[in-house]
C-alpha cells in the first residue's frame, strides 16, 4: 500500500519542481500546474504517512529513512502556508526539488517499512518537534535564497524579474526571520525534551547532540543579532543559509551517530 502512494507522490513533487522551473523562465500557466502538483503530492504523502502510522508497531519515523519521509512532508506543509499565494509560488523552485529528493532518499533508506521502534513517548515527541523545527529552518533558508536571487536580479536589472510576481525584498526578509524565530523556539523545545529523555534513560552526550547544539547556537546568534543589532537583508540571508548547512549535517548524524 505504501508503494502505491509513494510513486504518485514522488511524481507529483517532481512535476511541481519542473513546472516551477518553467514558470521562472516564462510566467504563465506553469505556476498553476506547479501548485496543484504540490497539493496533490502532499495529500498523497499525508495518506502514506497515515497508512504507515496505522500499520506500524511503534513509532515508524525514528529510523533514518522514516525521519526523511516525515521531514519531507513537514517541509512541503511549511511551504504550503505561503506557497499557495501567487507572489510566493516561485519559492517552490527551491523547496520542491529538495522535497522530491528527500522523498526518494526516504524510499531508498527503507522509510516506508511497516514496522516501528519503541523509543518512548518523550523521545518520539523530541524527534517529531526537532524535525518540525528543521522543516521551518528549511523554509527560512528557501526564503533567504529567494531573497538573494531576487536582489541579484534587481541589481542586474534583469527583464524577467519585472515580469515575475514576487514579494518585495522587505517582505521576504521579514518572513524568513519570522520562520526562523519560530523554528528556533521549536528546536529549543526539542533539545529540552532530548535532555530530559537523556537524563531519564541514562544516555550520554554524543556527536548528534553536539551537531544539534552547534545549529542551535548559529540560530541563537541570528535571533540575538536580529533583535539587538537589526540584522537584516543580505547578511541575515547568509546567516540563515549557514544555519541550514548545519541542519543538513545534523540530520544524517542524528541517525547514524
Amino acid at each position: 500500500m505504501a508503494e502505491l502512494l509513494f510513486w504518485p507522490a514522488l511524481l507529483a513533487y517532481g512535476e511541481a519542481a519542473v513546472a516551477y522551473g518553467a514558470e521562472a523562465r516564462r510566467p504563465g500557466f506553469a505556476g498553476r500546474l506547479a501548485i496543484w502538483g504540490v497539493r496533490v503530492g502532499w495529500l498523497l504523502q499525508t495518506a502514506l504517512l497515515a497508512t504507515q502510522g496505522a500499520r506500524a508497531d511503534g513509532f515508524p519515523w525514528s529510523s533514518w529513512g522514516g525521519a526523511l519521509n516525515l521531514f519531507a512532508w513537514l517541509v512541503v506543509a511549511a511551504y504550503l502556508i505561503w506557497g499557495c499565494r501567487p507572489r510566493f509560488r516561485l519559492l517552490g523552485l527551491a523547496v520542491m526539488p529538495l522535497a522530491a529528493v528527500l522523498l526518494a532518499l526516504a524510499y531508498v533508506g527503507g522509510g516506508f517499512a511497516a514496522r516501528g521502534d519503541h523509543p518512548g513517548t518523550l523521545l518520539a515527541l523530541h524527534v517529531a518537534v526537532m524535525l518540525a523545527a528543521f522543516a521551518g529552518f528549511t523554509l527560512a533558508a528557501g526564503l533567504s535564497a529567494f531573497f538573494l536571487w531576487h536582489e541579484r536580479g534587481l541589481k542586474r536589472r534583469e527583464p524577467r524579474i519585472l515580469r515575475l510576481r514576487v514579494p518585495p525584498l522587505e517582505t521576504l526578509d521579514r518572513l524568513a526571520a519570522r520562520s526562523l524565530t519560530v523554528s528556533f523556539g521549536a528546536l529549543t523545545l526539542a533539545i529540552a525534551l532530548g535532555v530530559v529523555s537523556l537524563a531519564r534513560d541514562g544516555g550520554r552526550f554524543d556527536a548528534a547532540m553536539a551537531a544539534t547544539l552547534a545549529a542551535w547556537l548559529v540560530y541563537a546568534l541570528f535571533v540575538l543579532l536580529r533583535s539587538r543589532a537589526g540584522l537584516h537583508g543580505r547578511r541575515a540571508a547568509h546567516v540563515s543559509l549557514a544555519g541550514f548547512a548545519l541542519v543538513v549535517l545534523v540530520l544524517p548524524i542524528t541517525h547514524f551517530a
